[in-house]
């Protein structure tokens, strides 16, 4: 199997007066494991289903290997997609269920037998031939619906949510294998996900989406390490993200002030003057005693922490009146930091990440990327939770 380049130009989609995707260029590669990215209603499907046929574009173009296919069925289109259902024919066993697109394919019995047995083997299902998808676990369901969409040899190969409906351990088990089916196969997979999880962990480049436009578009490091505005760094993983004042400064460096405290910055928006965000992730914020002193501190009050196994989260809360989450590793020489207990948030200047004013409060930014308030801790969607990736710091 040989991967297939997408090529989107000008894309759009309107459903009334409605606008769900809005002008969405972007390229593809050939054999690329690519995701888009977002919340809900950001667009990312009705994307994905334009590519796939099953919704017409309102204007823009759709390429698959160079040819123009924005007007053609999806069956003559030469790709196929996994949905989050799986849709498996419950009176069909496995084999019948993998076969099922191969009778339209024109092959005969032995080749149909042979390609049915590949595709099998390609998601580690040989021997199940004869279960009935009743009697497949949801990992299993999952991967025979893959091994249906495999076994026609498709150039490009859409997922809609595939692990949507798994549970939390064995989704991470699949992330894995189903990266390394794709460098397998290598064909191209375009992936849609509402999970930052699923999109680092597997994706070579990924394409976050807002309000039906794509916000930022890199490798996984890049975004999640250089956000290009506070919508992404408040979306993708746990940022600590603040309200602060910009002074440019000399060397790539400027000055940022949150409340009455003031801390050099070298990564970002670093000219910027005036009302801007700051962001910082948990790993990179570092907790001293309150007494030690050196550069880019602030003085904090611990007011929770939370053992997570490999880590403890520890929310404080800034003198300047913000809160932060900090990731602090369980080697055996972190301090203790029970409630109340006064620190010095130690925020690296190489970590601070300055972001342009968007013209709206953080509250505003964390309510508009998950349709909620943020939490009275700040430390995100759910707090606590694990934060994916995160190392010591």
């Amino acid at each position: 199997m040989t991967g297939g380049s997408i090529v989107l130009e000008e894309l759009t989609k309107r459903f009334g007066d409605q606008v769900a995707v809005d002008a969405v260029s972007l390229e593809v590669r050939g054999g690329e494991f690519f995701s888009l990215l977002g919340p809900s209603g950001c667009g990312k499907t009705t994307t994905l289903r334009m590519i796939g046929g099953f919704e017409e574009p309102t204007s823009g173009r759709i390429l698959l290997d160079g040819a123009e296919v924005g007007h053609l069925p999806p069956n003559r289109r030469p790709v196929n997609t996994v949905f989050q259902s799986y849709a498996l024919f419950p009176f069909l066993d496995v084999a019948g269920n993998v076969a099922f697109g191969l009778k339209f394919a024109r092959l005969g019995r032995d080749e149909s037998r042979r390609r049915v047995a590949e595709a099998l083997d390609l998601v580690q299902l040989t021997g199940y031939e004869r279960r009935r998808p009743s009697q497949l676990s949801g990992g299993q369901q999952q991967r025979v619906a893959l091994a249906r969409a495999l076994v026609l040899r498709p150039s490009v190969l859409l997922l809609d949510e595939p692990l949507g409906a798994l549970d939390a351990k064995l989704r991470r088990s699949l992330q894995v294998e189903l990266k390394a089916l794709q460098e397998r196969v290598g064909i191209t997979f375009l992936y849609v996900t509402h999970d930052q999880e699923e999109a680092l962990t597997m994706s070579d480049r990924l394409a976050v989406m807002s309000n039906g436009r794509i916000a930022q578009l890199g490798t996984p490091r890049e975004v999640y390490e250089e956000p290009a505005s506070a919508y992404v760094a408040d979306f993708l993983g746990v940022s600590n993200l603040m309200d602060a004042v910009a002074t440019p400064g000399s060397g790539g460096t400027c000055r940022v002030r949150i409340g009455e405290f003031e801390i050099a910055s070298s990564c970002g928006a670093v000219s910027a003057a005036g009302p801007v965000k700051v962001a910082i992730r948990p790993e990179r914020v570092g907790l001293a005693g309150f007494e030690e002193t050196g550069p880019n501190r602030v003085p904090a009050m611990v007011e929770r922490a939370v053992f997570v196994g490999a880590a403890t989260q520890v929310i404080v809360r800034l003198a300047a009146g913000a809160t932060l989450q900090a990731l602090v590793a369980n080697d055996g020489q972190a301090p203790a930091l029970e409630p109340g207990t006064p620190v010095q948030a130690v925020l690296p200047a190489d970590a601070v990440r300055v972001l342009a004013d968007e013209g709206a409060s953080v509250a505003e930014i964390h309510e508009e990327t998950y349709g909620e308030a943020p939490p009275s801790s700040g430390a995100g969607p759910g707090s606590p939770s694990p934060v994916p990736f995160a190392g010591a710091r």
